[in-house]
């Protein structure tokens, strides 16, 4: 990977299958943007015992979420995806950088605020400190971009107030990241609610497509969407249910909105939908079967987190050596 690249790191956390809308949203742009940058994509398992969750749990969506990864077009030959917890320079940074940290500046944070009011009986340290183990996720590799949704806005923020501090009392050692708005796709709404988001988190199953549901499953859930109480195919207000649908089509097919609709002309509600789950578990077929192959393959994908971690701790060595010497602790030879 050429060094000339811009670096964009990027961390996930463990927490289920995508949706369609993170595929169409977010996921499958990140293989493309391999041949712009240099990708460094972790499985951000030591974040997610922020709250409480069963260890082998955790253990299974820790591999379910690799294998997703790689499954939706990361390839190891152009970027990096690792696992958090193997690169322990991620959590030695994190100390060093909470010295240059202020309570105060932690206890603003509204993610903390959000999470204690959800998780009352278990507000640890850990979810006080979040901010700055992510802080050191980005500053160990002197990432250049990091793409952040607004909810992770904050806390960008926060590392880049944390690394001017850092150079101002020691000098010049950490870029300053800049959030990064990767071209965004298709917003998929709810098959049941077209007015809200496509949300894992939601109560019913019927309102969301996940990338690995089977054909029988996706075609299932398209033939339950909700429409409406006409009968025209068509793109415009108060038709979410429809505008929806032919969103998902032409994000899937790569057809525009007005070649759907053409296509579809004179058609009913019935039909459509069940060539727009078709499209969509044809369009998905590839994913699930290259993740059913990695999934069942757990030497290959040992040897694949292995290898990354590796290539990851000897990268993030480099900055964690000039902080230690600039902070004043005793080199060693030791690793």
């Amino acid at each position: 990977m050429s060094d000339e690249k811009k670096l964009i790191l990027s961390g996930i956390q463990p927490t289920g299958t995508f949706t369609l809308g993170n595929y169409i949203g977010a996921v499958r742009n990140w293989g493309p943007l391999q041949d712009e940058c240099r990708c460094f994509y972790f499985i951000a398992d030591q974040h997610a015992i922020t709250v409480k969750i069963e260890p082998a749990q955790l253990r299974q969506k820790t591999l379910e979420a690799y294998a997703q990864l790689m499954a939706c077009g990361i390839d190891l030959n152009k970027s990096l995806i690792f696992i958090q917890s193997h690169v322990p320079t991620h959590a030695q940074l994190s100390w060093v950088l909470n010295c240059s940290t202020q309570f105060g500046e932690l206890s603003r944070m509204t993610q903390f605020k959000d999470k204690s009011r959800k998780h009352p009986d278990d507000i640890n340290a850990g979810l006080f400190d979040y901010p700055v183990l992510m802080a050191a996720d980005i500053l160990i590799y002197n990432a250049d971009l990091v793409p952040v949704g607004v909810d992770q806005m904050q806390h960008l923020e926060l590392a880049r107030t944390i690394a001017r501090r850092f150079n101002g009392r020691y000098g010049e050692t950490f870029k300053i990241p800049e959030g990064y708005v990767p071209p965004v796709g298709a917003k998929v709404m709810s098959l049941q609610e077209p007015t809200k988001k496509m949300s894992k988190s939601d109560d019913n199953p019927n309102a969301v497509i996940l990338i690995l549901d089977d054909k029988d499953t996706i075609i299932r859930k398209f033939k339950r969407a909700v429409t409406d109480s006409e009968s025209e195919i068509a793109f415009r207000e108060g038709k979410d249910g429809i505008n929806n649908l032919l969103t998902i089509y032409s994000a899937v097919t790569g057809r525009t909105i007005e070649e759907s609709v053409r296509e579809f002309d004179g058609q009913g509600y019935g039909t459509f939908k069940l060539a727009v789950g078709e499209a969509v578990a044809d369009h998905l077929a590839p994913v699930r079967e290259e993740y059913a192959r990695l999934i069942a393959d757990k030497a290959y994908l040992k040897e694949c987190y292995t290898r990354c971690a590796g290539e990851a701790l000897r990268y993030s060595y480099r900055t964690l050596n000039k902080v230690y010497k600039k902070v004043g602790f005793v080199p060693t030879e030791l690793r």
